[in-house]
């Protein structure tokens, strides 16, 4: 029987204590994140059957998604001083709430084939998974600066987890001819009572970085909320939010992000579609290709905190680029499906890191975290969820494939402006040299 060590022994010292609060929250805040893909995902499946069921050309489907991205175009810019009121474990739950009820209004308006209708729930769709996002990446980044690691890319495969489980589903649920509504009704309000379960093991919200609030290193001290500060707080909030759309580094890493995000969010609602249309598939077998880009996309953000850590932001987010430029090029060039699926899966692993590497750098300063996510989250989700319908309108054109090749200039000019995302000196996890800003 080995004997204990007193307490304050060198090697008691050596191992830094264990924050249980924290590695619970981690738990927690990557669940939410699975839960958030999984709801996207049974939704992203089965537009080809809400396409076919409403009989729209390219050009509609495009018009459709675009109205129903305005809800979270209104709703982003203000989803900081939101959190910042109800806190991140409120304020997902009652978003969460608002995305299924909006998924739930456009399923059944489908298949009573009211089209307003289905703009409508789309919109509610729209505010509720925008505001759910970006209070899901502040608590990640609070739970980030409490851990000391840039775990960010592993919340994001949490997100990439689900969306593989919401487009398996999907696909069932399309080999099985179930009804969009049907199918939604059962995966969705499943997915929210999980949600309501996980929040309850978030971080005490004393510990989420607001403007003025404490960092990391007094997260565990009582701390008077922002909101309860007054008019003088309220107004100071607003201009630390509204400040932060001024700073040339966050604009530049929404920049960054906004291409990463409309690479992802363009094979989320079109590369079914264009395997479909574009090389005479089935159904399933579009689901099923865009579960192979969320795969490879997955396994991309399963190895980011290691790669990150030996070698830093900016090269691994070059090497990203690089590879959704190829995937685009081969996925939207080549004749055959197999070689399709190649680029299918390079787009996936390109896609994977620039908006959780994005949403960490905005973080890098504690005291500012809730602004500049807002606004960076704001940047890229107008990417995310306007570009790919403004690609459709492209589709109806020259095609799906060729409409996705598009993608690629953003991403360049994302690659040359990668050197803004240089961990500052109160980054979460390793700063390499070469990564720290002159």
């Amino acid at each position: 029987m080995t004997a204990q060590r007193p307490a304050g022994s060198p090697a008691a010292a050596a191992s830094p204590p264990v924050d249980r609060t924290a590695r619970t929250a981690s738990v927690a805040v990557f669940a939410v994140f699975v839960l958030n893909g999984f709801t996207f995902a049974n939704w992203a499946s089965r537009i080809p059957a809400v396409r076919d069921e409403l009989e729209l050309s390219a050009a509609e489907v495009g018009v459709l998604l675009l109205i129903g991205s305005i809800g979270s175009l209104l709703a982003l810019p203000l989803a900081g001083l939101v959190v910042q009121r109800l806190g991140a474990r409120r304020t997902v739950a009652a978003f969460a709430v608002t995305s299924t009820s909006g998924l739930l209004i456009a399923a059944a308006a489908v298949e009573a084939g009211q089209l307003v209708v289905v703009g409508v729930g789309l919109v509610l769709f729209g505010a509720g998974t925008g505001v759910w996002d970006a209070s899901m990446n502040l608590e990640g980044a609070a739970v980030e600066q409490r851990l000391g690691r840039a775990i960010m890319p592993r919340f994001h495969a949490g997100f990439s987890v689900g969306t593989m489980a919401g487009a398996g589903v999907g696909a069932l649920a399309a080999y099985l001819d179930a009804t969009i509504l049907g199918h939604l009704a059962i995966a969705l309000s499943a997915s929210l009572l999980a949600v309501f379960w996980a929040v309850r093991w978030f971080l005490p919200e004393s510990a989420v970085h607001l403007p003025g609030a404490p960092s990391a290193a007094s997260a565990t001290a009582p701390a008077a909320s922002a909101a309860s500060a007054g008019p003088a707080g309220a107004r100071g909030q607003a201009r630390h939010a509204f400040g932060a759309w001024l700073e040339p580094r966050t604009l530049l890493i929404g920049l960054v992000v906004l291409g990463a995000a409309l690479t992802e969010g363009a094979a989320n609602d079109w590369v079914g579609l264009a395997v479909v249309d574009g090389f005479d598939q089935s159904h399933t077998a579009g689901a099923l290709t865009f579960g192979l880009f969320v795969t490879a996309m997955t396994g991309m953000r399963f190895l980011g905190t290691g790669l990150l850590d030996r070698f830093g932001r900016v090269a691994v987010l070059r090497l990203c680029a690089l590879l959704s430029i190829v995937g685009l090029l081969v996925f939207g060039l080549v004749p055959s499906l197999p070689l399709a699926l190649v680029g299918v899966v390079l787009w996936g692993a390109g896609a994977a890191l620039g908006f959780p590497v994005g949403m960490s750098a905005a973080s890098d300063d504690p005291l500012r975290a809730a602004a500049r996510v807002s606004v960076v989250s704001t940047i890229g989700y107008t990417a995310f969820l306007a570009g790919p319908p403004l690609l459709g309108l492209l589709a109806g054109q020259v095609g799906y494939r060729h409409a996705l090749l598009a993608i690629a200039v953003p991403v360049v000019v994302g690659l040359a402006v990668l050197g803004a995302l240089a961990p500052l000196p109160t980054a979460a996890g390793t700063r390499r040299p070469a990564d720290r800003p002159a």
